[in-house]
């Protein structure tokens, strides 16, 4: 599990975990990209979050909001967690363990839009089990990040 440089020196792949999931979760993001930007030439509107900022939101979810949101959830908690599983996997973490979580995490933000946003009234039981599950995530893989390296810090 190794490849090599210029010079022949070899090089282990450092972040196998990182890198296997990097596609699954890049073509979710380009799914959320695509109906963004979908809705946006059906609709003719090319600059907002929605499609009509004089309609009464009690009346309905606007489906470009919803669609933009999508995506900017997906893209406010990936990123974070991508750092927070390559920190953990360059410091020793347990391969597979981190394998699992990426899919659990990866099946909570499909779950957040698939069965939460789009769900009855955009509150379908994926989205709060995916909130939830998103933090727990976070809070956990710090948690296991610090773990970690508790003997930089002396425990």
């Amino acid at each position: 599990m190794s490849s090599t440089v210029v010079l022949g020196v070899p090089v282990p792949k450092m972040l196998p975990v990182t890198g296997t999931w990097t596609l699954p979760f890049a073509a979710y993001l380009l799914v959320l990209s695509n109906r963004v930007v979908m809705n946006r030439i059906n609709n003719k509107k090319y600059l907002g979050d929605s499609l009509d900022s004089s309609s009464d939101p009690s009346s309905g979810a606007d489906p470009l909001l919803l669609t933009t949101r999508a995506h900017a959830n997906f893209l406010e908690n990936v990123p974070l967690a991508f750092i927070m599983v390559a920190v953990a996997e360059l410091n020793g973490g347990n391969r597979k363990a981190l394998n699992i979580a990426m899919g659990v995490l990866l099946a909570m933000r499909i779950a957040h839009v698939e069965v939460g946003l789009k769900g009855k009234d955009t509150v379908g039981p994926g989205r709060p089990f995916a909130y939830f599950g998103s933090q727990a995530f976070l809070g956990g893989l710090a948690a296991y990040g610090a773990y970690l390296v508790k003997g930089y810090w002396g425990f």
